[in-house]
C-alpha cells in the first residue's frame, strides 16, 4: 500500500470519525432529531391525500351533484329552463343584485336570459343567453364550463331539428369531424394533477433536508464555541468538513427515502386518479437516484453560506430564499411550459429535477444521454460547492467566536 493510498484511507478514517461525533451529538436532542427526520415524512401523507380528497370533493360538489343557478328572465325560455334540469341545473329566479351578489362571491354562477329570447326564437334568430361569472375565481371554472356544454347541446340539437324539418341534413352544416388521438399513457394522465405540486415538494424537501444540521454543525457550534476548539486539532480541514457535510447528507438522504415510503403509502391509500399513478418500486429507486444528487447540492451549499454566519439565527435567515430556489423552476413552467427533449434542461439546478422526476411519474423513460448529462452536471455542481465548504473552513475568521 503505498503512501497516497493510506493517505486517502487516513482521510476516510477521519470524516467517518467526524460524522458519528456529529450524530452522537444531533442525537442526544431527541426532539430536534426526530422533527428533523421525520416531520417531511409526516407531512407528506397529509398533504397528498388532502389534495386527492379536496379534489374529490369539487368533483363530487361541482360534477356530479345538483346545481342551483339563479337565473334572470327564466319565463322567457321555459324549454330551456326544463332542459338544464333534466341534466341536474336547477333555474330559480335570480334577485335583483345578481351581478353585485357575483362579484361578492354570495353567487358563483348565473343566467341571463334576453327578453326578446322567444321572438327570436320564433323568427330563427340566434336567441342570447349569458352566463355571469367571475372568471378570475377558479373555483367556479367546473360550473362554467358544465353550464357552457349543456347550453351549447341544446342549441345543436335544436338548431338539428330545424334542419331535420325543412329536409336539410344535419350533417351539411358540419363540414367537418374533428377527432382527437390522446397519445399520453395512463399513468401521465394519472399524475397530471401532481404534475407541477409534486416535483416541488420533492426538491425542496431533498434540498433543504440536512439544512438544521448542517447549520448546527458550523453556525451552532461556532455560536456554543466549541467549534474553536476543534479547528485546533491535527484534524485535516477537508476531513472536518467532510465528516461533518457527510453527517448532514445523510441525515437528508435518510429523510428523502422516508419521503419515498410515505409517497408510495400515500399513493396506495389514496383513491381516484392519485391512486393508479407510478409508485412501483423501480420508480421510487428513480426517483431516489434523482434527488441524492440535489441533497448533496443543498447540504454542501447550507455549510458553505453556515461558515460565514456567527450565530445559528444568522443562519437560519438563508431558509426563506433558499426554500424559493426549487420553485423557481415549477412557476416559470407553468407560465413557459418547455418540452423536456432538450439536453441543456438536465444541466440547469431545480429545472433537470424537475424534468426528470416528471419524466418518472409519467411512466416516460429519460434517455441514457438525459441521466448522464442530469449525473454528470448534478454532482459536478454538488463537488463544486463541496469545495466552496472547505474553502470557507479553511478561513481563519472561522475560528473566531463573535
Amino acid at each position: 500500500m503505498n503512501a497516497n493510498t493510506r493517505k486517502r484511507g487516513g482521510l476516510l478514517a477521519t470524516m467517518f470519525i467526524v460524522m458519528r461525533k456529529e450524530w452522537r451529538d444531533f442525537f442526544r436532542d431527541r426532539r430536534t432529531f426526530f422533527l428533523s427526520l421525520l416531520v417531511a415524512p409526516l407531512l407528506y401523507p397529509v398533504i397528498f391525500l388532502g389534495i386527492g380528497k379536496l379534489s374529490e370533493m369539487r368533483a363530487e360538489t361541482q360534477l356530479e351533484k345538483n346545481l342551483d343557478v339563479p337565473v334572470v328572465g327564466m319565463e322567457h325560455a321555459p324549454n330551456l329552463v326544463k332542459y338544464l334540469a333534466s341534466y341536474g341545473i336547477d333555474a330559480r329566479p335570480a334577485p335583483a343584485d345578481i351581478e353585485a351578489r357575483i362579484r361578492a362571491q354570495q353567487e358563483d354562477i348565473a343566467l341571463a336570459i334576453d327578453a326578446d329570447f322567444a321572438a327570436d326564437w320564433y323568427a330563427g334568430r340566434p336567441a342570447k343567453v349569458d352566463i355571469i361569472t367571475d372568471t378570475t375565481r377558479r373555483n367556479t371554472d367546473v360550473m362554467v364550463a358544465r353550464v357552457n356544454k349543456v347550453l351549447e347541446s341544446y342549441g345543436a340539437g335544436v338548431g338539428a331539428m330545424r334542419l331535420l324539418v325543412r329536409g336539410i341534413n344535419p350533417g351539411i352544416a358540419t363540414p367537418l369531424h374533428v377527432g382527437t388521438r390522446d397519445m399520453a399513457t395512463a399513468e401521465a394522465k394519472n399524475s397530471q394533477f401532481m404534475a407541477v405540486l409534486l416535483p416541488m415538494i420533492l426538491t425542496i424537501f431533498a434540498f433543504i433536508g440536512g439544512a438544521h444540521l448542517a447549520m448546527d454543525t458550523t453556525a451552532g457550534e461556532r455560536e456554543r464555541q466549541s467549534l474553536e476548539p476543534l479547528l485546533a486539532t491535527p484534524v485535516p480541514r477537508t476531513a472536518l468538513v467532510g465528516g461533518k457535510m457527510l453527517a448532514a447528507a445523510v441525515l437528508g438522504m435518510a429523510s428523502m427515502l422516508l419521503i419515498l415510503v410515505s409517497f408510495k403509502l400515500s399513493a396506495t391509500l389514496a383513491s381516484g386518479m392519485a391512486k393508479q399513478m407510478d409508485v412501483s418500486f423501480l420508480a421510487m429507486g428513480k426517483l431516489l437516484l434523482t434527488l441524492l444528487p440535489l441533497v448533496l447540492i443543498g447540504t454542501a451549499l447550507i455549510t458553505a453560506l453556515a461558515a460565514g454566519a456567527k450565530s445559528m439565527k444568522e443562519a437560519q435567515s438563508h431558509i426563506m430564499w433558499l426554500m424559493m430556489l426549487p420553485m423557481l423552476p415549477a412557476y416559470g413552467l407553468m407560465a413557459y411550459p418547455l418540452k423536456d427533449t432538450a439536453l441543456w434542461q438536465y444541466a440547469v439546478p431545480f429545472l433537470s429535477q424537475n424534468q426528470m422526476i416528471q419524466k418518472i411519474t409519467r411512466g416516460e423513460i429519460a434517455s441514457a444521454g438525459q441521466w448522464g448529462v442530469y449525473l454528470a452536471s448534478s454532482l459536478a455542481l454538488a463537488a463544486l460547492l463541496w469545495a466552496l465548504a472547505v474553502w470557507r473552513y479553511k478561513q481563519e475568521k472561522l475560528a473566531i467566536s463573535g
